[in-house]
């Protein structure tokens, strides 16, 4: 079957990605998925490669699925339907599943190498010459040895690029060692370490604000910020993830995969071009400038009714909460604390950064007017799916007197042109592998110089402390970050974006 679809990709969200070099000729390609039947790829991939199919987005596709499961063809496309319906965002009509439902295939895992590579070779056929190959590896880390194996031996490696979840490693130690093997069979060029929190457009739009805007990147340093907040607080809990969690924890679970990264896009130096191999770089520079992290600066919690769970240890010391204090130690950041936290069952979900300035001199401002009364000024990011930007500061309250108080400029993407077309992280995250830009992947040079920053805190780690489901973690946290403060919860609430 000939190529049919447009191959120049269009972006939506103008202005999202910027020099991204939006107009690229993308072969078309094969995606094969491990792990197909998994929650991963009912919740997020399934439905995402169906709406990237269905757009101008992305090239002509082939989906050849597997896993452990022994699925015909039709009942892994009924799976696929079942998990669109449930889980997408986008809606199909019957004529625009027909469509997709025709890209998918099934081989089971007990086919081998030999049957895995001949459902390849069928799929190639059906979409014509110059095709490339995705391997998705949506399967639990100590799984992705197992796989590259039976990449290598049923020669799916030429012509290829390969997705890895997280965790990568759960130290040092291992994360050299995970590379290594890979670097066995895939060039570092063709691996793409994914993190979906990087895929978000409020990540990327972290990259936008500071270096498109004279405004804010002559007062990003230390001169001007007092300090740097990381909060990613879950409501959920762990349900059937328990028994895989005990071994994990928050720290490797989500702080080495997400927090930091995010934070290495708040802090960097600005790259020479917004194209992957400089912002790797400088991502790069971050992780290589990191104190290593301290035992006195880490907070860890547990909550109550963990060891409860199915698969978890009756005397457990796996951390459901992290709360912990990192310092970048170059002349840009030199002495500002950095805030991570993140836990399980907390009182709120959300995903804030928050950036607070150092506070003004206010000899000027008679006792009792109020200045500084409530903080510093903050610049915040919301990460949340419909990403906001808020700037508070002081203001002076109408009336008699010099009597001020906190202000707000908000600004939600939701009123944004295009805000109903924008990727969700993993079809975004996906497009780009395809399209060979590591931009917003990790490197290996980058995992392993955080695992090798963490290696006091794995080797002798301080005792758990115990929390209430539905609070915002041990009281401890507050010792972390005086003479600070958290800022959530937050006081006021962000403003709704007005229905059009």
């Amino acid at each position: 079957m000939a190529n049919t679809k447009p191959q120049t990709i269009s972006y939506p969200a103008p202005g999202s990605r910027p020099n991204r070099h939006e107009d690229v000729a993308v072969d078309p390609h094969v995606i094969v998925l491990f792990g197909a039947t998994g929650d991963l790829a009912k919740r997020k991939l399934l439905p995402g490669l169906a709406y990237l199919d269905q757009s101008e987005l992305a090239p002509d596709i082939q989906i050849v699925g597997t896993s452990l499961e022994d699925l015909t063809v039709d009942e892994f496309r009924a799976l696929a339907k079942e998990a669109i319906d449930e889980f997408g965002s986008h809606h199909l009509t019957d004529e625009q599943w027909e469509r997709f439902a025709a890209t998918l295939t099934y081989v089971p895992q007990g086919a081998g190498p030999s049957g895995l590579a001949a459902a390849v070779a069928a799929a190639e056929k059906r979409l014509g010459p110059n095709v490339r190959r995705l391997h998705y590896l949506s399967v639990p880390p100590k799984a992705a040895r197992a796989v590259i194996a039976t990449l290598d031996e049923a020669g799916l490696v030429e012509r290829s690029r390969v997705v890895m979840e997280k965790p990568f490693g759960t130290d040092l130690a291992s994360a050299v060692e995970l590379n290594d093997f890979v670097h066995e069979t895939f060039d570092e060029e063709q691996i793409f370490r994914i993190d979906h929190f990087l895929g978000k457009e409020a990540a990327q739009n972290i990259l936008a604000f500071r270096f498109a805007n004279g405004l804010f990147e002559p007062i990003w340093n230390r001169n001007f910020i007092d300090h740097i907040q990381i909060d990613i607080p879950e409501m959920l809990g762990l349900d059937a993830r328990a028994n895989f969690y005990e071994s994990t924890g928050a720290y490797k679970d989500m702080v080495v995969t997400h927090l930091l990264q995010v934070m290495a896009f708040v802090v960097m130096e600005p790259p020479t071009a917004l194209e992957p191999r400089a912002i790797s770089e400088e991502k790069n520079k971050v992780f290589r400038s990191m104190l290593p992290i301290k035992c006195s600066d880490v907070v860890r919690g547990q909550f109550t009714g963990y060891r409860e769970l199915d698969g978890v240890s009756r005397d457990s010391d796996t951390e459901t909460f992290i709360a912990l204090k990192v310092r970048v130690d170059n002349w840009r950041w030199a002495g500002v604390p950095i805030y991570l936290r993140t836990g399980k069952k907390m009182a709120e979900g959300m995903r804030i950064i928050s950036i607070a300035f150092k506070e003004a001199p206010r000899t000027m401002f008679p006792s009792g007017s109020g200045v500084g009364s409530q903080g510093p000024d903050h610049l915040t990011f919301d990460l949340a799916d419909n990403s906001k930007v808020s700037l508070s500061f002081y203001g002076k309250r109408p009336g008699p007197g010099m009597k001020l108080e906190k202000l707000s400029m908000q600004f939600s993407a939701g009123e944004a042109d295009g805000a109903d077309q924008v990727l969700e992280a993993y079809e975004r995250l996906i497009l780009d592998a395809m399209r060979g830009d590591h931009t917003l992947f990790t490197t290996a040079e980058g995992i392993e110089s955080l695992w090798a920053n963490s290696a006091a805190l794995l080797e002798d780690p301080p005792p758990v402390k115990n929390y209430q489901p539905g609070t915002w973690g041990p009281n401890a946290i507050h010792q972390l970050v005086a003479p600070n403060a958290w800022r959530l919860p937050f006081e006021r609430g962000w403003r709704e974006a007005k229905k059009k």
